[in-house]
């Protein structure tokens, strides 16, 4: 590339690990295309990150900031899943206290673009002060965020305000939708259980990030959900770029020699060709004794082979007495990190339980695994309902006030997305979705066009 077109673009993502990777991951893409990339974040994020191809190494310029201190947020907390879900406000206060240091970078650097995630709600005018072009990169899906709302509701005066109004479909969406809140998956965040501690809600973070950025780009693609995408272009009225879903790709090779790789390729060996349900739910989402109870007994009850993976020990103590001994034969439960794009991957692998945040949504549609839907946080809920309305997965039945769930609604579900006949449609459709998920040149055209957006529409001029 001739060196008058290469950009320098600042990389800023939100403090957690599913904000993280995708966010490398567009750095990436921007420096095989012979950009120069900053990829700021904290110093503990910073390390959390995988590695650099060597290639880009020199494109690639990390930045990392101390994170500042906020009382009441645990000593070297840096990142969503190093805090419980109700000291999440205080780790976006102590986030809003990086726009000094980041205002000191901007200045010195003036960047030709900063892509920002939905917190960074002072960001946009910071960044216009000093000639930076501002791209908003959203992780969330179309439908999710046309759920939450147009900028000018969510940054005057959002009508809903208990957990009932989520649950209804908003006045501005004009079509049917299945896609909306239950009442215990949104009434942590507005019975003011949780509080704002903050400072500013999140509707107004996403509410402004939209609003005052030049460009918006959303993990998504028009072939999956059309009808979210020309809504979410009528309600932003600004450029819009689906930059398809940013698949799934192998650990390093580094890593196949990996202990933990070795005996889980092991025990997938073992078992017969879509047979076994890989169950996680992620680094934040946690369950109650009594939901792990349920689940456990609930994958017992099902009679399939299962893989397991829990965040912490403290969790695996809860488990129903006996429960491990008794499935030895079938399950496996593993405590820590996992190389899951690997497992997933496995050709004996064919479902999996998930808590519908859309990484590992991705990640197992990118290699065709039907879903069985456990929602517990976030835009988890409204994820879920999109992909059941999708017929791409099965939602483990719940109590629509409290969450509860029984053991049989969690055998039932898993048999009817693995094994009965009345979930074939649905394995189907899953395996159609490899092809739209998980083909990388077909995603990678997408990353393109908005990569060449940021080309020809830069504030700035060298």
């Amino acid at each position: 590339m001739e060196n008058g077109k290469v950009l320098h673009v600042a990389v800023f993502p939100w403090l957690a690990v599913g904000h993280l990777v995708p966010f490398m991951r567009i750095s990436k893409y921007l420096a095989q295309k012979g950009h120069r990339v900053s990829f700021i974040s904290t110093c503990r994020n910073i390390s959390r990150l995988p590695k650099i191809p060597p290639n880009l190494s020199s494109l690639i310029n990390l930045v990392s900031l101390p994170l500042p201190k906020v009382d009441g947020l645990p000593d070297r907390a840096e990142s969503s899943a190093d805090v419980p879900h109700n000291k999440q406000q205080l780790l976006k206060r102590a986030f809003d206290l990086l726009d000094s240091p980041l205002a000191t970078f901007l200045e010195a650097s003036r960047p030709d673009w900063i892509i920002y995630d939905y917190t960074s709600h002072w960001l946009p005018r910071l960044a216009a002060k000093f000639g930076v072009s501002r791209a908003y990169f959203s992780l969330f899906t179309a439908a999710c965020l046309s759920f939450i709302g147009p900028p000018e509701v969510l940054i005057d005066a959002d009508p809903r305000s208990t957990a009932e109004d989520f649950s209804v479909v908003p006045k501005w969406i004009p079509f049917p939708s299945n896609v909306v809140y239950r009442v215990h998956e949104i009434s942590k965040n507005v019975d003011g259980s949780s509080g704002n501690e903050s400072g500013t809600s999140d509707g107004i973070r996403f509410g402004i990030a939209a609003a005052e950025s030049d460009v918006v780009a959303i993990r998504t693609s028009a072939e999956f959900e059309p009808e979210w995408l020309n809504l979410l272009a009528e309600l932003y009225r600004k450029p819009l770029h689906p930059i398809g879903f940013l698949p799934p790709v192998m650990e390093d090779e580094e890593e196949e020699n990996d202990a933990r790789w070795v005996y889980i390729e092991e025990w997938l060996e073992k078992r017969r060709v879509n047979s076994v349900v890989y169950v996680a739910l992620g680094t934040e989402a946690t369950l109650s004794p009594q939901e792990l109870n349920e689940l456990a007994l609930g994958l017992e009850q099902s009679g399939l082979p299962f893989f397991w993976v829990l965040r912490n020990a403290l969790a695996q103590n809860e488990l129903p007495a006996g429960f491990e001994e008794r499935v030895r034969d079938s399950g496996i439960v593993h405590v820590g990190w996992v190389p899951q794009v690997k497992i997933l991957s496995h050709d004996s692998v064919g479902g999996f339980l998930t808590h519908c945040g859309w990484n590992s949504v991705v990640e197992g549609l990118g290699f065709g695994r039907v879903l069985v839907l456990l929602p517990v946080l976030n835009d988890q809920g409204l994820n879920a309902r999109l992909l059941q309305g999708k017929k791409l997965g099965v939602e483990i039945n719940r109590d629509e006030r409290d969450g509860s769930f029984t053991r049989e609604s969690v055998a039932e579900s898993v048999r009817l997305a693995m094994v009965y006949e009345a979930g074939e449609s649905l394995r189907d459709r899953a395996k159609e979705m490899k092809g739209l998920f998980g083909d990388k040149d077909r995603n990678d055209r997408l990353v393109d066009g908005f990569i060449r957006f940021l080309e020809e529409n830069r504030l700035s001029n060298e």
